[in-house]
């Protein structure tokens, strides 16, 4: 074919259009029991109530009852020990974890969330906190 290649671009696109690749992975925990843990399907919940579960490129599993589940293997890796929680990967950038999920959306998927469900979050994420 002339003139044209259906390969792929071989260098990154330059200047203020060069499109950022990231990779957002969501980190969920199933209960050695069997049963998943509530902030998890909440979190899970809001995320599909809003829309942004196409921004998620891939969920895993944090199963107790298998200490290789992928998601266990993650936390383990980034020291994390809450769910769910979400890796975010970009290009040429270290590696963010987010375990609050208010501050996630705000962060990286640019949403506006107000200070009393920030607040509520952080509470909900950290029940050994109490306001004064």
């Amino acid at each position: 074919m002339v003139g044209r290649s259906d390969q792929k671009r071989m260098w990154p696109p330059r200047g203020k259009y060069r499109k950022i690749i990231m990779q957002i992975t969501m980190v969920k925990k199933l209960f050695a029991d069997g049963n998943p843990c509530r902030k998890c399907i909440e979190v899970e919940q809001k995320i599909r109530e809003a829309g942004q579960l196409d921004k998620i490129d891939q969920v895993l599993v944090a199963d107790e009852a298998d200490p290789n589940s992928a998601g266990m293997l993650l936390a383990a890796e980034h020291g994390i020990d809450r769910a769910p929680f979400f890796i975010v990967e970009h290009e040429d950038q270290p590696t963010h974890v987010y375990t609050v999920y208010l501050k996630f959306v705000k962060e990286i998927l640019s949403v506006q969330t107000s200070e009393a469900e920030e607040i509520q979050d952080i509470m909900d994420t950290n029940p050994d906190l109490d306001f004064i």
